[in-house]
């Protein structure tokens, strides 16, 4: 397990916790449930480390477990001094709350960013579809430029037959319209 924040030492990032040496986080990793010692000093469970708990003048302890998709993934760990008044039953629900929102931003978090994940995932194929219809009309627009300017263009299109022009028209129409429908799909997608 892993330290990310601390009061005790707000400089503390990403420190790697012995579980052996912290028994009510070890209890509160492995049965996904709340921890608390009113009288730290008392606890069977922390006879182990009563020498360390005496050092640090602890007298209350809660553990609340952080759960995500139904794992334990991190705790709230709180401790009094002993000249500090106990923890209550009113704490306790006060950190399951804070807890329970803590879980919830985190799969929020989570859930903004599958979707960004997830937009760029898309954007990439969409930006290379764009991109190939761009060269397509670029290409187009330079064999239909370079067609025009031949001397062949202007009197080959004399020959079609005026329903046969008229019909060139509309699906010039015809396309465009799309084009533009197509762009305006595109930028609201």
């Amino acid at each position: 397990m892993r330290l990310v924040a601390s009061y005790e030492d707000p400089t503390i990032r990403n420190l790697v916790v012995d579980l052996n040496r912290y028994p009510e986080l070890k209890r509160a990793f492995e049965s996904g449930e709340t921890v608390f010692i009113p009288d730290a000093a008392n606890e069977p469970m922390l006879k182990s480390v009563r020498a360390a708990l005496d050092n640090r003048n602890v007298r209350s302890i809660i553990v609340v477990p952080i759960e995500w998709e139904g794992t334990v993934i991190g705790a709230i760990f709180l401790r009094t001094e002993r000249e500090a008044e106990a923890f209550s039953e009113v704490d306790v629900r006060f950190c399951q709350g804070i807890a329970a929102l803590t879980a919830r931003a985190l799969r929020n978090a989570h859930r903004f960013e599958s979707l960004l994940r997830a937009q760029r995932d898309v954007s990439q194929p969409q930006r290379r579809a764009d991109l190939q219809r761009i060269a397509m009309l670029g290409f187009m627009r330079r064999l239909l430029d370079r067609y025009a300017k031949g001397e062949e263009h202007t009197w080959a299109e004399t020959l079609l037959p005026r329903a046969a022009d008229e019909e060139l028209e509309r699906l010039v129409t015809v396309a465009m319209e799309e084009l533009d429908e197509e762009a305006k799909g595109d930028l609201s997608g």
